[in-house]
């Protein structure tokens, strides 16, 4: 039994990566997406960059044809990003703020300093028919500013809680227990996602009130070569 509502989006992106390295289309993205779906995840994350280097553009579009639960889109609103999203109309996007080049979403926005940016941006999503979500870390004044922009939620960035989880599970999750509840009382929805895993997932998903939705990607798909792909989305829903 779930001990939680909490949604388990799947990020797909490391399946792109492995097929990439070889080209063709092994693995494949979308049979990838449609078994994870049905295997019990709840929404399909992709995080399309501007190299393209792992999920592509053309894969977005392909999904988007075959997601029956979830579609959520993350990346840093470009002109090709917005016009892709206009597109595809995903039922979610994730607005993160990536250098072009990034290895990896390392930060959160600065909502107060980007503010006419992200409000204008967050209205075109809106105007489009989608919910938006802010990748932003525990500052109540970004999450605040966050509000101020128009978006329906924000995504906590949570590398600071894995990181110091194994130390002390109290102390590093407690920013979030409180930036969740500030964002709240605001009348902000909470996701997360970031190097959230099979150790440090369910502790998480239990001290943080009020959290609708985590997204995972890495830690799953490489649990999924040892465990298989099934196993492990039973896994994690096991710690939600």
């Amino acid at each position: 039994m779930r001990k939680t509502s909490v949604r388990l989006s799947v990020n797909i992106n490391k399946i792109a990566t492995i097929r990439n390295a070889r080209g063709g289309n092994t693995p494949n993205v979308a049979l990838a997406a449609k078994n994870t779906e049905a295997f019990g995840a709840e929404g399909i994350t992709v995080h399309p960059r501007p190299d393209q280097r792992h999920i592509t553009y053309a894969d977005v579009r392909e999904l988007k044809e075959i997601v029956t639960t979830e579609f959520n889109v993350e990346g840093y609103p470009n002109a090709e990003f917005m016009k892709l999203v206009e597109e595809v109309k995903p039922h979610q996007v994730t607005l993160v703020p990536d250098p072009p080049g990034v290895l990896t979403s390392n930060a959160g926005w600065n909502t107060i300093e980007h503010a006419d940016f992200l409000k204008d941006v967050i209205a075109q999503l809106s105007s489009w028919g989608a919910r938006t979500s802010v990748f932003i870390e525990t500052d109540e004044a970004m999450i605040e500013g966050a509000k101020a922009c128009g978006s329906d939620r924000i995504e906590l960035y949570t590398e600071a809680y894995a990181t110091g989880f194994a130390k002390n599970p109290e102390e590093a999750v407690a920013p979030f227990v409180r930036s969740a509840a500030f964002a709240r009382d605001i009348g902000l929805g909470v996701n997360a996602g970031h190097d959230l895993n099979l150790d440090n997932l369910a502790f998480f998903a239990q001290e943080v009130k009020g959290l609708q939705e985590v997204s995972i990607g890495h830690a799953l798909i490489s649990d999924a070569l040892y465990y298989g792909l099934e196993n492990t989305v039973q896994m994690y829903l096991g710690k939600l």
